[in-house]
């Protein structure tokens, strides 16, 4: 995992995870946080070795890390926060030691996390479903107030 912790010590991955934390300090309802970064890197793991995909650990684990940096973009100039981590993600991968078709799959996944289309590959389909089964609704104080539909709440942790 020599990769995944050089994406967490780059310089680039802190400023911009930091910033994201500043952005949502007062936020009620779920962060994007090295938490939540780590338990969609985790159950798309999980997924991953299910569906007997052969996708090297440590890109699965930098899509998980990477999905969501765009956030501070998306708060600051309305970009959509996917291709906000596209653009954020590409230095920091090439840094982590990341081969050009590596980061081509890690890009489609990150773009793929937040609306799944159906056309895609099985990982991205996967990164998608990670990122929604990543959210910890069974321990959340918001929930009430939450705009995801009841049937979509993480009420029981699946994974």
């Amino acid at each position: 995992m020599k990769r995944v912790n050089a994406i967490l010590k780059n310089k680039k991955y802190i400023k911009v995870t930091k910033k994201i934390e500043s952005y949502e300090k007062n936020r009620e309802f779920c962060r994007h946080n090295i938490s939540h970064f780590l338990n969609m890197s985790r159950i798309l793991y999980i997924l991953t070795l299910e569906e007997e995909l052969k996708i090297d650990k440590e890109v699965v684990y930098a899509v998980g890390l990477l999905h969501d940096i765009g956030r501070g973009l998306q708060y600051e100039k309305g970009t959509p926060h996917e291709a906000g981590s596209v653009l954020l993600a590409k230095d920091i991968l090439e840094e982590s030691g990341y081969k050009n078709s590596e980061i081509e799959i890690i890009n489609h996944a990150i773009l793929a996390h937040r609306r799944y289309c159906g056309e895609g590959t099985m990982f991205e389909k996967l990164a998608y479903r990670a990122d929604k089964l990543s959210r910890e609704c069974y321990e959340c104080s918001a929930s009430y107030e939450c705009k995801w539909n009841e049937e979509d709440k993480n009420i029981f942790i699946k994974y």
